[in-house]
């Protein structure tokens, strides 16, 4: 655990050894300074896992992390009050840099086209096709009836502010059941953030070519970093540019210099619409969801309209049995 936050290990297969003697010189495992942020990844699932199968014996270990979460993000609160200033500086700084600003800012524009392009596709036709699979319904009439949690997910940056206008979208716009919507949606705010995931993808690549150091980076490094954007998103708070604090944890994980300070630039723009997407797939997600349970949903009503009716019944008995005493 202690090493996994120092060094890396990665196979490397000693293409020149002819003796086992020469092959322990050039082994097959080898390390590099850098934090392993996948291998910490995985450990946490797997201990929180734990901690929730252990039920009120896991309690108190599972309470400290959560202090602990607490404690860390009022630390991020109090850093994001002064980060305006070390932005400014820190833009200057890559400017001043720069030799050839025509270049760079071309660069910028074709990463910009990029990512948006990949939401896009993702969006329009991914998305709703899935949907279009599952429900055989109208994706398009769906997507209009949550244009207004579409364009207040886009406006404020934050999937948490937009929870309550997705909410009302859902159920009055588009018929959810209340026990689908107030399920599916707290948790896709959380957890379900994919136009987050394919964005710190994207940069990610970016950042490794403007450094010229792309031609390094192999299959299984652009397998990394997808797992690990993946994996990374859905620890990402659902508030404005939260993607920039878990690229750095991408970045590390294929032994690049975490250096976001290129992309800071343009994030806040690229953030107003992975946030959009990130919300139209929860919508669609609650969606599926409701298609998919019709059956269950409607026998949990009818018990529930039985037991409502079985109540009255026996306070009206009870009540008749009262009087005659």
């Amino acid at each position: 655990m202690v090493a996994s936050c120092v060094s890396i290990g990665r196979g490397d297969s000693p293409r020149h050894a002819t003796s086992i003697a020469s092959a322990e010189k050039d082994p097959f495992i080898k390390t590099r300074d850098g934090m392993n942020v996948l291998g910490l990844v995985a450990f946490s699932l797997a201990l929180g896992g734990v901690i929730a199968k252990m039920g009120e014996k896991g309690r108190p270990l599972a309470d400290f992390f959560n202090a602990f979460n607490d404690a860390t993000m009022r630390l991020v609160g109090i850093v994001m009050w002064y980060s305006p200033i070390g932005i400014c500086f820190l833009i200057a700084k890559k400017v001043l840099e720069m030799d050839d600003l025509e270049t760079m800012f071309s660069q910028l524009g074709l990463y910009m086209a990029t990512v948006l392009s990949g939401l896009a596709i993702h969006g329009f036709v991914v998305l709703p096709l899935i949907y279009f699979v599952l429900t055989r319904k109208n994706p398009f009439m769906f997507m209009y009836n949550m244009l207004q949690a579409m364009l207040t997910a886009f406006g404020t940056s934050s999937s948490s502010v937009t929870l309550p206008v997705a909410l009302q979208c859902l159920e009055e716009r588009n018929n959810i059941d209340p026990r689908v919507s107030r399920f599916i949606m707290p948790i896709g705010a959380t957890v379900n953030m994919h136009g987050t995931a394919l964005y710190e993808a994207a940069a990610a690549i970016f950042i490794a070519q403007s450094k010229g150091v792309s031609d390094r980076l192999g299959v299984g490094d652009y397998i990394i970093i997808s797992i690990t954007a993946t994996l990374a998103a859905i620890g990402a708070a659902g508030i404005p540019q939260a993607g920039l604090l878990t690229l750095v944890m991408v970045l590390t994980a294929v032994g690049l210099e975490p250096d976001v300070s290129l992309i800071i630039t343009v994030d806040w723009f690229l953030d107003r619409f992975r946030t959009m997407i990130n919300v139209w797939g929860d919508c669609i997600g609650a969606g599926i969801v409701q298609h998919l349970s019709k059956k269950e949903l409607a026998e949990d009503s009818e018990k529930q309209a039985t037991s409502h009716q079985n109540g009255h019944a026996n306070s009206a008995y009870n009540i008749v049995e009262s009087v005659r005493l």
